[in-house]
């Protein structure tokens, strides 16, 4: 996903901040259950993407993205 030649940046509207945060989501009422969608978050934007999902009950992981494994 992320490589020196393709950096990944954060998901945020006008953000391009290295992303350093994966948050899993799925809405249910489009998407099985174990499908995983994915935005990408930088420090600072993460909280407030996190509450977005979160809210709309859409939120299911958050991980480091050098951890995360698609």
């Amino acid at each position: 996903m992320n490589s020196p030649e393709n950096p990944v940046t954060c998901s945020a509207k006008g953000c391009r901040a290295a992303a350093v945060w994966v948050l899993a989501w799925n809405n249910p009422k489009l998407h099985a259950p174990e499908r995983r969608k994915t935005w990408l978050a930088c420090e600072e934007h993460r909280e407030h993407l996190s509450q977005f999902l979160g809210i709309r009950g859409f939120l299911k992981d958050v991980v480091a993205l050098d951890e995360w494994e698609d």
